[in-house]
């Protein structure tokens, strides 16, 4: 099996393809793809790639890989800053992506897609149910909700075999923040686990949907290995996850590293980034995704715990 993983320089896609040579999937070639070079990775190739470029759509696929991971975006922050970057990005390079798979005679490839909730928009149910409708309140949701389209349809036409994901926010990302206004949702729990200070720009009410980066990678995967056929006419998921509100992480990283840890964290409210995370979902009901076999963490703590284990810089090097 050919593999190709779009946005293999990012943080889950890094993951993925180690999680894929070291066994997760079977394959014969694995290509890893992104605007900028992916780290090497043993029995890879590497390609740098800008899928919103004219042509580079049909080169990534014109080898037929038969597993597409696409998770190649703008994220949040950015997209709502920048909104041809977003839609250039988010929408338009993934329809190219489609139709370039839809030119290729006999061409039916398994495309997992990385999706969001920010498709679905307040006012919510206390939790959100698998079939709640599609209302996005930013750009970015509004983006990946007309992919989760596309990828329905053109899944229905038999042009490809796809499933969208919609994660919940992932934490504790390692390394430097980006620009995804969630964010501050690792910074508040990785930098003092780090020894440094972090910046709370939130309400520590607010309540959110998560999952690690351990869980998420088993989420492409078990995507990879899933029978369709399960999905019936939509092909978008809301992947489980666990509840929690800022006020409980934070009395999460109390019992895991102490007073001290906690004590780095200064509220320094910022409105933008309220205005786009207020809206967000509190908790989804995920009751497909788990009949399928996806799973998630259920507590913060077991989530602190495998950031130490697979991301802190103080863990044993592999």
């Amino acid at each position: 099996m050919h593999i190709l993983i779009l946005g293999a320089a990012g943080m889950l896609g890094r993951k993925l393809g180690a999680a894929i040579t070291g066994g997760a999937l079977p394959f014969t070639r694995l290509t890893l793809a992104d605007v900028v070079a992916p780290a090497p990775v043993p029995g890879a190739t590497v390609k740098v790639l800008n899928l919103a470029d004219p042509g580079a759509a049909a080169k990534a696929v014109r080898d037929r890989p038969d597993l597409i991971f696409h998770l190649a975006a703008v994220v949040s922050g950015e997209a709502e800053a920048d909104l041809a970057k977003g839609y250039a990005v988010n929408l338009d390079a993934s329809r190219a992506l489609f139709d370039a798979i839809a030119a290729l005679p006999g061409y039916c490839p398994r495309l997992v897609f990385a999706s969001s909730l920010a498709v679905f928009g307040a006012p919510f149910p206390k939790v959100i149910p698998d079939d709640f409708h599609l209302t996005p309140r930013t750009s970015y949701g509004t983006q990946k909700a007309m992919t989760e389209l596309l990828l329905s349809d053109y899944s229905r036409r038999e042009l490809l075999d796809g499933v969208a994901l919609r994660l919940p926010t992932i934490c504790i990302r390692p390394g430097a923040p980006n620009r995804a206004a969630s964010g501050f949702y690792s910074s508040i729990l990785r930098e003092p686990l780090n020894g440094q200070p972090a910046t709370l720009p939130v309400r520590d009410s607010l309540r959110h949907w998560f999952a690690s980066p351990r869980a998420a990678t088993g989420f492409f995967l078990q995507a990879a290995r899933l029978d369709t056929g399960l999905l019936g006419p939509s092909r978008a998921l809301s992947m489980p996850g666990l509840s929690a509100s800022i006020a409980e992480m934070i009395e999460a990283l109390r019992r895991v590293a102490g007073q001290e840890a906690v004590d780095l964290i200064r509220h320094e409210p910022d409105p933008v980034i309220q205005a786009i995370v207020e809206p967000w979902a509190e908790a989804c009901e995920a009751r497909t995704a788990r009949d399928l076999g996806f799973t998630a963490e259920e507590s913060f703590d077991e989530i602190i715990r495998i950031y130490l284990e697979d991301d802190h810089p103080s863990r044993p090097q592999a």
